[in-house]
This record gives structure tokens, C-alpha cells and sequence, in this order.
């Protein structure tokens, strides 16, 4: 007996997870009469954390449908900005170390993994601290343990960190966080933090802030221009004031 056969549509933002073949629009694909059309869609490459609105003849379903003969299906991707159940908490792989950087400069929540831990354990902490897994990493993210994912499309950390603002819109709060750990930062007098100051350094400058966690001390250095500019262009794309800033 043959199988069933249905025609399927991912939208173009989609395209990049599925094989040439099947990126047509109404592409034919057999199923089984048995599995979910959220299993379906991963089958061909697409993770569940991309994917928004499921249309069948028109009409949304959800992933648990179950694929009848002859059904059109239309695979959207995530509506921007993407609800979360919680805070707009981060989890990045060892492979996105500057985009983790660039959000705790921003004041974002972003907890980074500089060692290759494996799949199951970067699930796992997702899971445990609520935390979405950022990865290029599609195999990752298509883990049932994740408590939130999504895939960054760009392999060039401006382009990245536009994605995931543009994506979950989280709050802001600039030079809050330490770029180093994640932890967060506090006003720190200059003679508390002299014996971590090269001589130059000390003589330069006045205004510091230390990480409470590591106690990195930060200043407004020669490179706080770049980071000005990052941080500029992440306001106006959020549309937030800049809170005052202790340091970089």
C-alpha cells in the first residue's frame, strides 16, 4: 500500500535547514500516516526552535497534527519578537564567544560555555536555568531537553547580535555586566582598584567599575569607542534610553 503523500511550503527564512530539493514550494513528501507534522518538519532538517505557524489548507495546527494524504502544509518561521515563558536569559556553545561578550556589554543575561561540552550537557544546563540555547549548532537544537532555543544564522558576530536582539527584544542595560563572566558590575573607587592597575592606566584614569563576581576592573579605554558605537547601534534598534555607564 502506498503512503501517504502531502505537498509542503517553508518559508524562505527556513530554506537554509531543508534540502534543495524539498525548498520548492508545494515539494512532495511521503509520510507515514502515524507520525506528528512537528516530526515531519524536523525530519527535513528543520529545528522545532525555528519554526512558528503550522498552516494545513490554510487552517493552523499544531505540531502534533498528523499528516493525511493530500494535505498542503505551510511552515512559517518564529514571529518576531518571540514570547519566552520567562526572563531573556542566554546560553551560548564555545563557538559564539564574541556574540556572548557583545550581550553582556548590552546588560543582557548571557552565560557562555568556552569549552566543547557536549550536547547533552549544554541541554541539560539550558533546561536547569531556564536558559535559551543560542548555537549554529543544528543538531543541538533539535534536543527535546532544551527549555528554549534558536539558531543564529550569521556566522559575523554585528549580524549576529542584530538577529538575537531583533529576535527575543531583550532589555537593555549597557555596561551592567561583565564582559569577562557574566557578573555584574559596581562603581569602584580608584584606590580600592590601584593594585590591579598597570601605571599608565592609573595615571590615566579615574573612573573605574569592578565585576562583583570576578573582580575584573573596568575603564573607559582606548577601545571604548568600538564599543560605544555597539552599543549605539543596539539602542537605537531597541528604541531604549542609555542608562548611565560606570565603565567598559
Amino acid at each position: 500500500m502506498d503512503r501517504p503523500e502531502i505537498e509542503i511550503g517553508f518559508a524562505p527564512e527556513l530554506q537554509v535547514f531543508v534540502a534543495a530539493a524539498k525548498r520548492v514550494a508545494g515539494a512532495r513528501v511521503k509520510v507515514d500516516g502515524v507520525s506528528t507534522l512537528g516530526h515531519v518538519v524536523e525530519s527535513l532538517g528543520v529545528p522545532l526552535t525555528e519554526v512558528g505557524e503550522l498552516l494545513v489548507d490554510g487552517r493552523p495546527v499544531r505540531n502534533g497534527h498528523i499528516p493525511a494524504q493530500g494535505e498542503s502544509v505551510t511552515v512559517r518561521p518564529v514571529a518576531r519578537p518571540q514570547a519566552l515563558a520567562g526572563p531573556a536569559r542566554f546560553l551560548l556553545d564555545v563557538h559564539l564567544g564574541t556574540l556572548a561578550r557583545r550581550l553582556r556589554l548590552l546588560g543582557v543575561d548571557a552565560a557562555y560555555e568556552n569549552l566543547d561540552i557536549g550536547d547533552a550537557a549544554l541541554a541539560a544546563r539550558s533546561a536547569a536555568e531556564q536558559r535559551v540555547m543560542l548555537s549554529r549548532d543544528r543538531g543541538l537544537l533539535h534536543r527535546r531537553e532544551l527549555w528554549a532555543g534558536a539558531y543564529v544564522y550569521s556566522h559575523r558576530p554585528a549580524e549576529q547580535l542584530r538577529d538575537v536582539l531583533s529576535r527575543f527584544a531583550p532589555p537593555l542595560a549597557p555596561w551592567t555586566r561583565c564582559t569577562a563572566c557574566n557578573g555584574t558590575l559596581r562603581a569602584a573607587d580608584k584606590a580600592a582598584v590601584q593594585e590591579r592597575l598597570a601605571d599608565g592606566t592609573e595615571r590615566s584614569y579615574d573612573v573605574f567599575a569592578q565585576c562583583a563576581d570576578c573582580e575584573q576592573v573596568y575603564w573607559r579605554g582606548a577601545h571604548h569607542a568600538r564599543l560605544d558605537a555597539i552599543v549605539a547601534e543596539a539602542l537605537s534598534l531597541s528604541a531604549g534610553p542609555a542608562p548611565a555607564r560606570q565603565g567598559n
